[in-house]
């Protein structure tokens, strides 16, 4: 049966024939401009309720769902006996049966909810009820229905849902292209990609690199109405940082600056969405938001709480056990998890993560233990601390890399791994005797640092390409050379990287192995095993390999097995230390290995070094010294006027610079050279013929960045040789 009512009224059509109207308690009525007069529930025909409508505006409601509704007045269901069956429920929820009652009882309000509309279910032969105005006269009454029912139509009382609110997006993506920062393009591109990753707008357009962190928050502050604060400038005061504790501010990362009559100013990224109660409650006051990019506020929170700021604690604590126990147990604090040395060590290592180094150098000298950080390629003092705990450090980062903690006279290498802050780390130690005691220096390798692929590496476009097509070749070998810690092994890594597929064998031999590759074979060097590179590229020759990686030649027996094996229809890529790539080829006729040999199996060497990038952050003009100046009109054939520096920020630990980039020079083994290799030639004819068949030494590749003001001429001196 179909029924024709205003928006706002519940009919009931009950098995007596009888319709009854009335109001929804969901809407206000009188609100609403109607007046509900309900039909005399008697037998016979069905009455045409009357509607009195009063001057209103209309109301629009959404359309609901036959369901049933809420408790209603009860109403006996009466059947005849000669009554057809009824016929079966549509799916869904079965209504109760409602219960007999003689008084009619007031109807539950239903609460207003938007409400999904939903399509009826199939009736039988329906009757029509409409509504007519006041005064006009009724319509014929319809035929009663076949199958009388208990039925009930109203609105379906469900949970509101609440749609996403596109209105900050919307305000902060209309206000960046009013900006011009960003086109109509790129907001769509960046709403779309935020629909699968479930990101704020401006996070999204950072990440897509269409804006840069600083672009957002600049608009983010006309937006919301919040000062920008330069992190870059400003030092947090010791008494901020005391008031708020470390866990909080790494948990919604923000940077505590000053206390103020107003509160305590705290760096935001954003608006603080509701961790704003939990702040001023671990404060016990209020705060005062202000913005700054989400990278500094980072690296912010990690030179405000430092680490080492606990070191002096734990040798305090240490230095108090030392003396309270007898000389035969003090060997014993080693091995003791809960021992104060154990906390330095633990604090050493986060503190080195933080600050983003690559090895750690633990020195014993004369009356003390001096630590250092080498950050970006240069050595940097960390802390130092009394001798006494020289061999109580040395003796816990041994038990931690399952070394022989007895044998002092002798070098030994070890591996560990530990977490800092939720991230995985392998250490790589090695220590050796002084004459002040074991030195011991931990290399660390960042498990979830992503790799790079030969495209990020720093490589010009032409050496790029060629590049790629060298480690595409069939068999020979490819060298990777260079002194410690110029990314050798970060380009071995791309290489294969860059070959990596489901039809190749790729195997290595690495020690260590730093990161893991998938689909790809890796053996780590063992000597107690006695697994060598020797013995390990022998045993990978008998497991059909189509490239081989050797992590290092250092020996003549590695070398020889690495050429034999180029010789041999495989494709291998290693790496040698050497200062150029004409120096590696005189290494290898110093090894032993024939000429002949040499020109048959190297396709390439490919030479490199590591310079500092300029601190983006505070980059400024300079003016080098004259002799700079010279030198760069000199070699590199240019009348560049400005020059550019980093003055030193808080952001680069006020060096002038952050990062690093890798130089490149690629010599090819072709007719020429193999024929100056043949006859003995030395360093300076296999260079100079290099360069005229189109090889860019480093020199030149570092004042190219000098150049393009990546770099300073400083850097570009003190990394590469330019005489």
């Amino acid at each position: 049966m179909r029924l024709l009512r205003p928006k706002n009224v519940d009919i009931v059509v009950r098995n007596d024939q009888s319709v009854a109207a009335r109001p929804d308690p969901s809407l206000d009525s009188s609100a609403a401009g109607l007046s509900v007069a309900p039909a005399p529930a008697a037998p016979g025909p069905v009455p045409v309720p009357t509607v009195a409508r009063t001057p209103a505006a209309p109301v629009a409601a959404a359309p609901s769902a036959p369901v049933r509704n809420a408790p209603m007045s009860p109403v006996a269901p009466i059947r005849p006996p000669d009554a057809a069956p009824l016929p079966p429920p549509t799916p869904g929820p079965v209504p109760a049966p409602v219960p007999a009652a003689a008084a009619p009882v007031a109807p539950a309000p239903l609460a207003p909810a938007p409400v999904t509309p939903a399509p009826a279910p199939p009736a039988a032969p329906e009757s029509t009820i409409t509504w007519a105005a006041p005064g006009s006269a009724p319509p014929p009454p319809a035929p009663p229905p076949p199958v009388a029912a208990d039925v009930v139509f109203a609105p379906p009382a469900v949970a509101p849902i609440a749609p996403p609110n596109p209105e900050q997006s919307t305000r902060i993506g209309e206000m960046l292209i009013v900006r011009g920062i960003v086109t109509r393009e790129q907001l769509d591109l960046a709403l779309a990609e935020q629909i699968a990753s479930g990101l704020r707008l401006g996070t999204q357009l950072v990440q897509l690199g269409t804006i840069t962190e600083r672009q957002l928050v600049e608009t983010l502050a006309d937006q919301l109405h919040l000062p920008v604060v330069d992190l870059r400038l400003t030092v947090p005061t010791a008494e901020a940082i005391a008031d708020l504790p470390e866990a909080l501010a790494r948990r919604f990362e923000v940077v505590p600056l000053r206390k103020t009559p107003a509160g305590l100013e705290i760096a935001v990224a954003d608006t603080l969405n509701g961790s704003q109660s939990v702040l001023e409650e671990g404060i016990g006051g209020p705060v005062v938001p202000i913005l700054a990019p989400l990278s500094d506020i980072r690296y912010a929170i990690d030179q405000a709480y430092l680490a080492l700021d606990g070191v002096e604690q734990q040798v305090r604590a240490f230095a108090s056990v030392v003396e309270s126990r007898p000389k035969a147990e003090q060997p014993e604090l080693v091995v003791d998890a809960n021992a104060p040395v154990v906390q330095v060590v633990m604090l050493l290592i986060t503190q080195a993560v933080r600050d983003r180094a690559s090895d750690i150098h633990i020195e014993p000298q004369d009356g003390t233990v001096r630590v250092r950080f080498r950050i970006d390629g240069v050595l940097r003092e960390a802390t130092r601390m009394p001798d006494s705990m020289a061999d109580a450090l040395i003796s816990r980062i041994k038990v931690m890399a399952d070394m022989n903690i007895v044998e002092r006279r002798r070098s030994q290498d070890g591996q560990m791994t530990t977490t800092v802050d939720d991230r995985p780390f392998d250490i790589r130690v090695a220590t050796t005797a002084t004459i002040w005691g074991e030195k011991a220096v931990l290399r660390i390798l960042d498990k979830t640092r992503s790799l790079r692929s030969l495209g990020e590496l720093g490589m010009t476009p032409q050496t790029s390409a060629e590049f790629r097509d060298l480690v595409r070749s069939p068999f020979g070998m490819v060298l990777c050379v260079g002194p410690t810690g110029s990314g050798k092994t970060t380009t071995l890594y791309a290489a294969l990287s860059e070959i990596n597929s489901a039809d190749s064998n790729i195997t290595t031999i690495e020690d260590p192995v730093e990161y893991v590759l998938p689909s790809i074979n890796q053996i780590q060097v063992n000597a107690q095993a006695g697994i060598t590179f020797a013995d390990g590229l022998k045993s990978i020759l008998r497991q059909d390999p189509d490239v081989i990686l050797v992590g290092e030649i250092r020996d003549v027996e590695t070398a020889s097995i690495a050429v034999q094996s180029a010789l041999t229809g495989h494709l291998v890529l290693s790496s040698l230390h050497a200062t150029d790539a004409a120096t590696a080829l005189q290494r290898f006729r110093d090894m032993g290995i024939e000429p002949f040999l040499l020109t048959s199996s190297v396709l390439a060497v490919e030479a490199q070094r590591l310079v500092r990038r300029i601190c983006l952050h505070c980059k400024q003009p300079y003016e080098p010294a004259p002799s700079e100046r010279a030198f760069f009109a000199q070699h590199a054939g240019s009348s560049k006027q400005q020059f550019w520096a980093g003055v030193g920020c808080n952001l680069c630990a006020h060096t002038g610079f952050s990062g690093r980039v890798g130089i490149y020079e690629l010599l090819r083994i072709t007719e020429g050279m193999k024929e100056l290799v043949m006859a003995d030639a030395g360093h300076d004819e296999l260079r100079a013929l290099a360069v005229s068949e189109g090889m860019r030494p480093l020199r030149d590749e570092a004042l190219r960045l000098v150049e393009q003001d990546v770099t300073t001429m400083a850097e570009a001196v003190r990394s590469v040789y330019v005489g």
